[in-house]
């Protein structure tokens, strides 16, 4: 007699595989379906304007290399960029704005060092994660620092300055607490382990004169903003903030070069997306923004704002930014530096 049970087992695995593979390939099907979907997208992408917030005012330096951008990326993509102002909160504002914009290129974000590495550690209460919130585009430009000293500062070396230093703690002016200029400072004062006492100030262009007159020792400061005084003489240049010499000041030594091993302090500006923004579409953005960004005209522009033109792929930016999160995240704990 046959064995039914054996024949029915054989049967039912037999069906088990038919409909596997049936899903499998139904599958496949869905997922080459859904590759070509996205492709199409990022081909006629973009096919209306493009909106680009700034999250700070109109006029602060975010805002005039994200019109720069924004005019040649336009031209570019063939299609209108959007400057959209949206400031508040240290740039947290328009930063959540943007962390919660549909996902389809259409609504960009021109951060910064604060918004998307410093700000995390700073607000801890922040309603976003502003490392899981976007995917990084590209590195727009950095912007060096310089450390400058009173000419009355009796010293003409970053060795001098910390010799001087560990002997009479000094002061230091900032643009503001928890700004670039601030935690430049601190990672300095971690280094040499020394007593430097913060007097933030509303901007850099409010804490410049007390430098300048001597009310306040030393600062570090954009490069554009310091250049005029540092060629009138009324501020000594001690040592730049980035891991290269800067053109506008190639004979003054990096703050490595000075001795202060790894030493690196820029602002930093960059395109971002909302979180699941398609792949194919951050893609042509970078791949737009890197062709922007290596043209003449522009690495001129930039650099008469004393910035340096940005040259990386997705996968490098994104590094960048974890790195600088990390890195911050570690001085913020390690100084106690708060936001104003």
């Amino acid at each position: 007699m046959p064995n039914l049970l054996g024949f029915t087992s054989i049967s039912r695995t037999i069906r088990i595989r038919q409909c596997a593979s049936a899903l499998l390939s139904a599958l496949a099907l869905s997922v080459m379906a859904l590759t070509a979907s996205t492709a199409a997208l990022a081909n006629t992408y973009p096919d209306k304007p493009v909106r680009l917030v700034v999250p700070f005012g109109p006029g602060s330096t975010t805002d005039m290399f994200a019109r720069l951008l924004a005019s040649e990326l336009s031209t570019e993509l063939g299609q209108s960029i959007v400057v959209e102002n949206r400031a508040g909160a240290s740039g947290n504002i328009g930063s959540e704005y943007v962390a919660n914009a549909s996902p389809d290129g259409y609504t960009l974000l021109f951060g910064a060092a604060s918004t998307n590495a410093t700000n995390a550690s700073l607000f801890p209460d922040l309603r976003f994660n502003p490392q899981t919130a976007f995917e990084p585009i590209a590195l727009v430009a950095s912007v060096p620092l310089v450390l400058v000293v009173n000419p009355d500062v009796p010293v003409k070396s970053v060795a001098e300055l910390v010799s001087l230093v560990k002997k009479t703690p000094q002061s230091y002016a900032s643009g503001g607490s928890g700004g670039t200029t601030h935690l430049a400072a601190e990672l300095f004062r971690s280094q040499i382990g020394a007593e430097l006492h913060h007097i933030p100030y509303k901007g850099t262009a409010a804490a410049l004169p007390d430098v300048i007159s001597g009310r306040i020792p030393m600062m570090f400061d954009t490069v554009a903003v310091s250049l005029p005084h540092i060629e009138s003489g009324k501020l000594r240049p001690l040592a730049v903030t980035s891991s290269q010499r800067v053109g506008l000041l190639k004979d003054v030594p990096t703050m490595q070069e000075a001795g202060q091993k790894d030493f690196e302090a820029v602002a930093w500006f960059g395109l971002f997306a909302p979180a699941g923004t398609p792949a194919p579409i951050v893609q042509k953005l970078n791949a737009g923004a890197v062709k922007v960004l290596n043209s003449d005209k522009v690495k001129a522009q930039f650099e008469k704002m004393g910035g340096i033109t940005g040259n990386t792929t997705v996968a490098e930016f994104d590094a960048y930014v974890k790195a600088e999160h990390e890195k911050w995240k570690r001085v913020i704990k390690e100084t106690g530096a708060q936001a104003g």
